[in-house]
């Protein structure tokens, strides 16, 4: 049986699902190669939203060959220079154009393949023929030299009414018996990735021919987690309110987290004053909305939250930028910490002041001072009050600061 992943895969530029502005900026290097500043294109995106079928797609359209390469089977300089420094060099079959393909960079380790990265500029810089690069994060420090020698190209995940037109064609073409509620669902559970919710389609009617409510339940939850650097880039680098809008939903952070990442990265990535200050008012209005949370106990304000610092910092730009940024953590967290072990401290050594001077801890908290003054200048003496109040090694210490 033919996967109805190879099956339907689009044979022109029409058939791509999704991914307009994609299209038409790969369309333009392919067809003006020798007009274009850079010598690649870097393409990157989730998994299954269509960046290797686009090239195929475009090539067809063009009457052009496409000579595909995967970086995962790459292990040294050598073997990049003859499988990618091949294809450049080998002549196009039937005399035609060609487009090489180097699929899946993220492959390269950067420690197994040192030199990799330095071998394949070397080779674009040299190629008479458009070349495609395909990642998932081409942000990762390794990529840093190449992302200069390329135009990159933005795939974003697919929208659940596109997937679930799709999916609805196949049904039709396949006389698959469906109801639209369970396409929708599963293109909802695909979460962009369309060429998962075609093989889901598979698996679930190949036995009965029809996709029932039931179905679904068979498949399980699809197990799937998220970085909060990739959550950030669904934000930063798109306007798309409904792909900013799941930025987080796979993302193991809590929430301060998300928002202190987001105040840390923000100025970096928004450089223009107009875009910042509608990104910062945005993310004020999450920050109050949160304060509510923790005093009324609202929490269907996460909603509203949620909407704020995903499509609501996405679009507050007036469009994206295309410079690359290292998103870092914030130091924020860390003196957050600090500040609450610190506080810990002092209050555990205020019970035990209060329990022997027989005080309130409000009250012994606030003499706290005194005894750090005797700690500090009064050894024999400090000695005996840890004695009586029974103080560990670190709670002297702390006090003798």
């Amino acid at each position: 049986m033919i996967p109805y992943t190879k099956k339907y895969l689009p044979k022109t530029a029409k058939d791509v699902v999704g991914q307009k502005e994609a299209l038409k900026l790969l369309t333009d290097f392919i067809t003006s190669y020798k007009k274009q500043k850079k010598k690649a294109v870097l393409s990157y995106g989730p998994t299954g939203i269509g960046k290797t079928s686009a090239v195929y797609a475009i090539a067809n359209d063009n009457n052009l060959e496409v000579v595909e390469v995967n970086a995962s089977d790459f292990r040294n300089k050598e073997q990049i220079s003859m499988k990618v420094g091949g294809a450049v060099k080998q002549m196009s079959l039937f005399s035609k154009g060609k487009v090489i393909l180097v699929d899946e960079v993220d492959g390269l380790s950067g420690t197994k393949d040192r030199g990799g990265i330095p071998e394949i500029i070397s080779i674009l810089e040299e190629s008479t023929f458009p070349i495609i690069l395909t990642a998932t994060n081409p942000w990762d420090n390794k990529f840093s030299s190449l992302r200069k020698k390329c135009m990159l190209v933005q795939f974003e995940p697919i929208g659940i009414q596109e997937i679930t037109q799709k999916l609805e064609q196949i049904c039709k073409a396949e006389n698959i018996k469906y109801s639209e509620d369970v396409l929708k669902r599963l293109a909802r559970r695909s979460a962009g990735d369309l060429r998962a919710a075609i093989n889901d389609i598979q698996t679930l009617t190949m036995l009965t021919g029809s996709l029932e409510k039931d179905s679904l339940d068979e498949l399980g939850e699809r197990e799937r987690t998220d970085t909060i650097i990739n959550g950030l880039l669904k934000i930063f680098k798109t306007t798309d309110p409904k792909v900013a809008l799941s930025a987080f939903e796979y993302v193991n952070e809590d929430l301060d987290q998300q928002l202190l990442w987001i105040d840390k990265n923000l100025p970096m990535e928004y450089t223009k004053p107009e875009d910042l200050a509608r990104a910062y008012d945005k993310l004020s209005k999450a920050d109050i909305f949160q304060r509510r949370i923790r005093r009324w106990q609202h929490w269907r304000f996460l909603v509203y939250i949620n909407a704020l610092i995903t499509a609501g910092i996405a679009v507050s730009k007036d469009k994206k930028y295309d410079k690359y940024v290292e998103y870092k953590p914030t130091d924020r967290i860390l003196k957050l910490w600090w500040a609450k072990q610190k506080s810990m401290k002092k209050k555990a050594i205020a019970e035990r002041i209060a329990e022997k001077t027989h005080c309130s801890v409000k009250s012994a908290i606030k003499n706290i001072d005194y005894f750090q003054t005797i700690f500090k200048n009064n050894k024999d003496m400090a000695r005996g009050i840890a004695h009586q109040l029974d103080l560990d090694k670190e709670q002297v210490a702390w006090l003798s600061k």
